[in-house]
């Protein structure tokens, strides 16, 4: 009986009455729309009744007996429906749309988790390759102009000063020589080239320190053999003039602009008895001695003919005053 009291009254809506239309602005189906508050006629007790009581009542009437949102009674007065090629092409385009967002997606995180210095250095690597095999083709046609000079020059009768030339063409080593001599070998230990390789420092092992040849050891092998009488002296096939340089760049060592790798060959055009025996262990005690701790142990073979071909000549500049 309570529960009876607490509902609110229910006013049924009267077939005289006009329904009042409240509805969207942007419906096109407005007429398929039903009402929502109807009053009831006027005069009657009903109505002074209700226009007498609190307006909440009204609300709660309406949240009861009609709870469905107008607007929502407006989204369902469609008054054509999509046919099913309009259904499956949305369905297609957004598939698509999606594919290639997601592939747009997956590249960008690609590229953001790719180094770029490694494209750059890449490139500049192959420059440099191409760079050095274009060197290499210049250098190979000089050495054959040189080697035609040569042959014309020694068909034809040579002046003092001409003779002269030569001899100093062939001391600065811009000619190529041909001649007795030896062939030094020194090599990198096992050891320490696989810790070099490792980007790691070469280690002490059983008392000695394992290390791998440096350009110091070439440039004084180098110097050795020209003190004791050598001619002509090429590092790796790679012949010495009065501007090639002995120096280390980085892990490499290069001859001028050559790089060079373990095992070196020295050769060196002379005497080969007297380049031998001044080269040798005998004579060089503490060298070898120092070698030996490094784990390096030179070789020294006598050659009855070596043939060194002409040193890169390179483009000599000065300073000039501005008048």
């Amino acid at each position: 009986m309570d529960n009876e009291r607490q509902i609110p009254p229910v006013y049924p809506v009267s077939g005289d009455t006009a329904p009042l239309r409240r509805r969207a602005v942007f419906s096109c189906s407005y007429a398929g729309i039903s009402s929502h508050h109807a009053d009831p006629p006027s005069g009657s007790r009903t109505d002074r009744r209700r226009h007498g009581s609190n307006g909440s009542l009204q609300l709660i009437d309406d949240l009861i007996n009609r709870p469905l949102d107008q607007m929502y009674n407006d989204s369902r007065l469609v008054s054509k429906p999509d046919s099913k090629m309009a259904y499956w092409a949305t369905r297609i385009v957004v598939f698509l749309i999606c594919i290639a967002v997601g592939f747009e997606g997956s590249q960008f995180v690609r590229q953001l988790n790719t180094d770029p210095r490694k494209q750059v250095r890449e490139q500049l690597a192959s420059q440099l390759v191409e760079n050095d095999d274009h060197v290499a083709t210049l250098e190979q046609d000089i050495a054959d102009l040189r080697k035609s000079i040569d042959e014309q020059s020694e068909s034809i009768q040579q002046s003092p000063i001409e003779r002269l030339v030569r001899q100093n063409d062939a001391a600065a080593g811009m000619t190529a020589m041909e001649g007795e001599g030896i062939v030094m070998t020194i090599a990198d230990p096992l050891a320490a080239s696989t810790d070099e390789a490792n980007g790691s420092v070469p280690r002490e092992s059983a008392g000695s320190k394992l290390r791998v040849v440096t350009d110091y050891d070439l440039q004084e092998l180098v110097c050795l053999m020209w003190q004791h009488g050598a001619e002509a002296i090429a590092v790796n096939g790679n012949r010495l003039g009065v501007q090639t340089s002995i120096r280390m760049a980085g892990n490499n060592i290069l001859i001028g602009t050559a790089a060079i790798e373990s095992p070196y060959v020295i050769q060196a055009i002379g005497n080969r008895t007297e380049l031998a025996k001044a080269m040798g262990k005998d004579a060089l005690p503490t060298l070898y001695a120092d070698f030996q701790k490094a784990g390096m142990h030179p070789k020294i073979s006598e050659e009855r003919s070596l043939r060194l071909e002409a040193a890169t000549a390179g483009q000599v500049t000065y300073a000039r005053r501005i008048s």
